[in-house]
């Protein structure tokens, strides 16, 4: 039932539209009028003004017609830069930009399919469970929408984000993130003519970083340092160095450890770096929870409802677990599990970015089975 036409010219209508992380009203008032339209009540919270953009996020609701659970759909509306100005090709059947910005199918997929699976619900009659559309702002930026949703709008306790690639896996883990900056003090000296008077920053940094263990830790945890700036000219003993990195794991526990050890390390390389009855160097160390993981069992309902519904279309649904975040690590922090399912976005965040129109005919139709088979209790497998 899913309109292939209509699924294509929507979601090239939707790429057009300039949506950068923080800009994202213009695109809102296209989907809140869309969702009106198709008999949802919309409503945004407060979100933009906390992360300084000019729209929040949009929760829109479906009372349905079926006496059951209320199931969460959501994408983003942002997109990474740049994303101005995007011009559509289509061509053999798949969607691209013309190679000077990004496509935008990370995430306007997600809402062009979201779209039209209620619009097939609306014009067939369909049973309907209630849903919840919820679509974010400043997901790029560090997941700041999800972060700053006010879900007392919401009802659902499990849901579906089309957020990823594979259209035939359900991603039901993913890491818990810290994020970790040291801002490490020395002392300027002219670098020629007074050096020893001068403790530098950069120095007693890479002693630290040097003690560390870096990327790939086991097969649940990752640790990277990603920023480093400092110093104003070669001439200068620097006094001032800031590190800005992050590490993963999908056991809280390890990410404690991790953490922990990177800050002694940080604290324990200045203090042996300190002469006699001297302070510096010094370090401050900031650690901030980025997001925290997802892990929902594989005989979860909503999982399960997945699973149940690919079946019905002949296909297979596999359980994921993946290394980066989405809003779904948000959701899941919030009480709402949430499983990401694929588009078939690919290359995303790169001027090659494309969407084959049959990825996301698939992902409708799935979306689609998966709203009926909820609707009518045949979810059972």
């Amino acid at each position: 039932m899913i309109d292939e036409e209509r699924l294509g010219q929507r979601f090239a209508a939707l790429a057009r539209i300039d949506s950068e992380s923080g800009t994202e009203a213009l695109i809102a008032k296209v989907l809140e009028k869309e969702l009106t339209g198709l008999g949802a009540t919309v409503v945004f919270d407060d979100a933009g003004a906390k992360v300084n953009g000019d729209c929040g996020n949009l929760v829109a609701t479906f009372k349905g017609n079926m006496d059951v659970d209320s199931v969460m759909l959501s994408g983003h509306m942002d997109t990474v830069v740049p994303g101005k100005g995007v011009k559509v090709i289509f061509e053999d059947g798949v969607f691209r930009s013309d190679g000077t910005t990004i496509l935008g199918s990370d995430d306007k997929s997600a809402l062009a399919i979201i779209l039209e699976v209620m619009e097939v619900i609306k014009e067939n009659n369909l049973p309907c469970p209630p849903v919840e559309v919820v679509m974010t702002v400043c997901e790029e930026q560090g997941l700041l929408g999800a972060k700053n949703l006010d879900c007392s709008l919401l009802k659902s306790k499990f849901g579906y984000i089309l957020d990823a690639v594979d259209t035939e896996g359900i991603v039901n883990r993913a890491p818990a993130a810290n994020k970790i900056s040291a801002k490490i003090y020395g002392r300027a000296a002219h670098a020629g003519g007074s050096p020893e008077n001068g403790i530098s920053a950069i120095y007693a940094a890479s002693c630290a970083i040097a003690k560390l263990e870096l990327g790939r830790l086991d097969e649940e945890t990752t640790c990277n340092l990603g920023l480093i700036s400092g110093g104003a000219a070669t001439n200068i003993v620097p006094e001032y160095v800031e590190i800005h990195g992050e590490a993963r794991s999908h056991d809280p526990a390890k990410l404690d450890k991790v953490t922990h050890a990177i800050v002694s390390t940080f604290e324990n390389t200045m203090a042996e770096l300190q002469a006699d009855g001297e302070a510096l160097p010094l370090v401050e160390m900031i650690v901030e929870n980025d997001f925290p993981h997802t892990s929902i069992p594989e005989d979860h309902v909503m999982i399960k409802l997945a699973q149940k519904a690919a079946a019905n279309l002949g296909r297979d649904m596999a359980c994921k677990t993946s290394g980066g975040a989405a809003d779904a690590n948000i959701f899941s922090g919030k009480g709402i599990a949430a499983g990401v399912i694929g588009t078939g976005m690919t290359d995303v965040h790169t001027l090659k970015e494309s969407i084959a129109l049959k990825d996301m005919v698939n992902c409708a139709e799935l979306t689609l089975e998966i709203l009926q088979t909820h609707a009518t209790g045949k979810a059972a497998v």
